[in-house]
């Protein structure tokens, strides 16, 4: 890491030029010719950028037990993306170099890392509560395909198995409500001292456990916890109700870990800030997000990025995926080192009367808001609604409340009052109602979201509710059953 650190742009330099070294014989190496390419430039002039839809034949003859056509080694894993987009599910391809290079690696940093900074940690002296998602075989070819943290966990060594709970058996488990009561009978008789799972199911997980215990607090279950490690989903809307019922001293770590590679990880206590991982196979590109729907795109290496700015993260690495759009927005908070924080989804986001709503600005506005009311949100989804003749356009909010404001008309007008303050652009369209009206708060029924999660099957692993669209196609959805 000190390597990385004190020459960054050397380290992912040689990298991508391994890559292309190694993947030169393979059926893409030859159609762009890797031979011959000396320089970062004659790369990203010859490689076109893509995206799932576009490499998804090659996925697909893959699956079913091509060899060499976009990495050399053989593929047995494939991370199956559950985000919110389509319905039709991406396989992403996992190597053996990507598992132990990229994921592994990123784990061992992570643990690292974090004794590093407390030498007090007790970590191993326990078990660290993992949550992860569901394995299935493809039954034609043999290849295992499941939820990245399922490949992770089905692959893990024996002396990482001993110290994790629950079994990998129960672990695997399809069904998410069987798997969550299997989780809490086996984890209640362990000495548990970290927490390792995406925030919104491991809040499902630890709320049934301090009700099946009739306690107020994990320190009354376990004195020990000393840390929970969390990634999948933005921790923010969260952040309070973890607050509440984990240990007053328990720090957080967040990890950058997505189903094509594993990216980046707090390398500091108390920090919101993620250090970009630069030796793990990937090389990263950016796309400048004020360009990301143009012909040409401006894209940009890691020497060229700047502060602030929102960036599309084009990856290259060591599973086969060459310039591919991972679907992610980050923006640069350091460049000495490479710190980031994860701004959104370049899906999922509002524009459509030129607001540029980010999800990060949309969580961090509805967390000021909670705080200001004495509120609570389980969830929430965000809609435009559109202009129709004179009618002005605005912003529709669906949010299922753990504890509700006393106010809701007040609570709308502070959270509108808070997306102006973190987004300018948000703001000038408000000023005077000129294009957009003030939100418009809609209260949703309990447990709105969990229920059009599981109609949809997707409880449990690293689901998603869509926070922000453009279009009303998945409100409109859940307006229906709330």
């Amino acid at each position: 890491m000190e390597l990385f650190i004190k020459y960054p742009n050397e380290v992912q330099e040689e990298l991508l030029f391994d890559l292309i070294k190694k993947a030169k014989n393979t059926e893409i190496g030859k159609l762009y010719d890797f031979k011959s390419i000396n320089k970062y430039e004659e790369f990203a002039t010859r490689v076109p950028i893509v995206n799932y839809e576009k490499i998804e034949p090659l996925i697909t003859r893959s699956r079913k037990g091509e060899r060499n056509i976009f990495w050399p080694t053989d593929i047995k894993w494939f991370a199956k993306s559950s985000g919110t987009t389509n319905a039709k599910s991406k396989f992403i391809p996992v190597s053996t170099e990507s598992l132990e290079d990229c994921h592994y690696a990123g784990t061992k940093d992570l643990l690292c890392t974090y004794l590093n900074n407390n030498k007090d940690a007790q970590l191993f002296t326990g078990k660290a509560l993992r949550l992860g998602g569901s394995k299935e075989l493809y039954e034609k070819n043999g290849t295992t395909f499941g939820d990245l943290s399922a490949i992770i966990i089905d692959n893990l060594p024996f002396w990482a198995e001993m110290s994790s709970t629950p079994s990998s058996q129960i672990s695997l488990m399809s069904d998410w409500e069987t798997k969550m009561n299997a989780i809490v009978s086996e984890t209640l008789k362990e000495n548990v001292t970290s927490l390792a799972g995406v925030p919104s199911w491991m809040l499902v997980l630890l709320n049934e456990i301090l009700t099946q215990k009739k306690a107020t607090n994990l320190s009354e279950i376990w004195p020990n916890l000393e840390v929970y490690f969390h990634g999948g989903v933005s921790f923010t809307p969260y952040k309070d109700q973890y607050k509440q019922i984990l240990p007053p001293a328990c720090k957080y770590y967040e990890i950058y870990n997505a189903s094509e590679g594993f990216f980046a990880i707090q390398d500091q206590n108390y920090s919101d800030e993620l250090l970009l991982m630069l030796d793990y196979g990937i090389f990263y590109e950016f796309i400048d997000m004020n360009t990301y729907n143009s012909d040409t795109p401006k894209v940009y290496r890691l020497d060229q990025v700047e502060l602030h700015k929102n960036y599309a993260l084009l990856i290259t690495t060591n599973a086969g995926l060459w310039r591919y759009i991972v679907g992610d927005t980050v923006r640069f908070t350091s460049l000495n080192p490479f710190r980031i924080k994860i701004s959104g989804r370049t899906k999922h986001f509002i524009n459509v009367f030129g607001e540029e709503l980010m999800i990060e600005n949309a969580e961090q506005a509805l967390r000021e808001t909670c705080l200001k009311t004495n509120a609570d949100v389980i969830d929430f989804s965000v809609a435009p609604i559109f202009m129709e003749g004179k009618n002005k356009g605005a912003h529709e909010w669906l949010i299922e409340f753990k504890t509700k404001p006393k106010d809701f008309i007040k609570f709308a007008s502070i959270l509108d009052s808070e997306l102006q303050k973190v987004n300018s652009d948000y703001e000038a369209k408000r000023n005077n109602n000129i294009t957009l009206n003030p939100l418009q708060l809609i209260v949703a029924r309990e447990n709105l979201f969990y229920d059009w999660l599981k109609s949809r099957g997707k409880l449990g692993g690293q689901h998603k509710i869509p926070r922000l669209s453009n279009s009303r196609d998945y409100f409109e959805d859940l307006l229906s059953i709330n």
